[in-house]
């Protein structure tokens, strides 16, 4: 708890800081580019909150130190790790200049220093086919890298609205930090119990008011750092299923692959290029029809918050199950289906302008 506390208090105190900081003075950090497919804001907004995030699991790491040497030592190696993703992302969200292939770049980096220093390496899958691939040193580090980037870049990809990616994450690390102490797990407990802090820091004051976003650098780094204590997770730990991490990642996963066969195959268009149709941007167009009122800053940013909750809900559908059957492949890999099938069959249903009734204000 104590790792929790501090995480939590230094990530309020210097997520404080930047937001009065950049209103004050102004800076390269503030996102003064409203007219976006995929921006909701209406209002310059600074958008390195990762940098709060970043400053508490630094300090949790120095305590963490204190509680045992090991446990400092795998949590100072991960931040070690983590560096190349949250400097390219930072640098992009100060100058605008880092392309989404040398964000990408640095994450695969990351994730091979990850594989080196830590031995974060998938080994096993559970998959029929993969498990082969895995099986060879050089295709267990490729899928490795190749789920670390992909993992960050889906985090990156839900950070479109307030609370959205930031509560999202809390889920799948609280379900982390609950299975990590059932089979008796500190050193990823307290990591992944730190990483839950620092986003809370952030996240009382990116919801509901918008004050600062997280950023490429605070999404990219903290999708590593899902990935990077999931994979830990089953490296250390073999009762773990491997289709774990899956399930409780599987929310962004799914809204990156769905994106990309959506615009590749559907729209012919290259599946890089942004657009305003994700499930989160439907839900806000087209469920959230009702709130528009009037077109003041404080009308949208209620709305705009609004529609975060709808999508944490949809990512609790997976982590619950994942939570519960943590051990159980089988049983996980049912779940996995279920979650695709009803994504499916929601994202046309609100395309459609059919929006499920349940999704629907009362009244309306």
């Amino acid at each position: 708890m104590l790792v929790f506390l501090v995480a939590f208090g230094v990530s309020l105190a210097v997520t404080l800081f930047v937001v009065h900081y950049t209103r004050a003075h102004g800076s390269l950090a503030l996102d003064t580019d409203t007219s976006g497919p995929q921006k909701f804001h209406v209002k310059p907004v600074p958008r390195i909150g990762g940098l709060g995030i970043v400053s508490a699991l630094l300090v949790a790491v120095g305590v963490m130190w204190w509680i045992g040497h090991d446990f400092g030592q795998t949590a100072a190696l991960l931040m070690v790790c983590g560096a190349p993703v949250f400097l390219a992302g930072l640098i992009e969200d100060l100058t605008k200049r880092v392309s989404p292939a040398k964000r990408l770049l640095a994450t695969m980096a990351s994730a091979a220093l990850a594989a080196w220093l830590l031995d974060a390496i998938i080994r096993r899958t559970d998959i029929p086919g993969l498990d082969t691939v895995v099986a060879f040193s050089a295709g267990a580090v490729l899928v490795t890298v190749f789920a670390v980037a992909g993992i960050a870049n889906s985090v990156n990809i839900i950070d479109g609205f307030n609370g959205l990616a930031s509560m999202c994450v809390v889920m799948m690390l609280i379900s982390l930090a609950y299975v990590s102490f059932q089979v008796g797990d500190q050193a990823i407990g307290l990591l992944a119990l730190a990483g839950v802090g620092a986003v809370l820091g952030f996240f009382v004051w990116n919801f509901p008011a918008g004050l600062i976003f997280l950023g490429d650098g605070g999404a990219y780094f903290l999708g590593f750092f899902v990935a990077e204590l999931a994979i830990l997770l089953l490296v250390r730990n073999p009762t773990v299923s491997p289709i774990f991490p899956l399930l409780v990642c599987i929310y962004p996963v799914f809204e990156t692959v769905f994106s990309i066969y959506r615009r590749r195959f559907l729209r012919s268009v290259p599946p890089q290029m942004p657009d305003g149709i994700h499930l989160h941007s439907l839900i806000y167009r087209r469920v959230m029809r009702w709130a528009v009122g009037n077109r003041s800053a404080k009308a949208l940013t209620r709305r705009n918050s609004m529609t975060s909750p709808y999508l944490w809900l949809l990512c609790m559908l997976s982590v619950v199950p994942a939570v519960l059957w943590w051990d159980n492949s089988a049983v996980l890999a049912g779940f996995l289906v279920l979650f695709g099938l009803s994504y499916v069959a929601l994202y046309w249903r609100i395309v459609r302008f059919k929006s499920p009734r349940w999704l629907r204000y009362p009244g309306r």
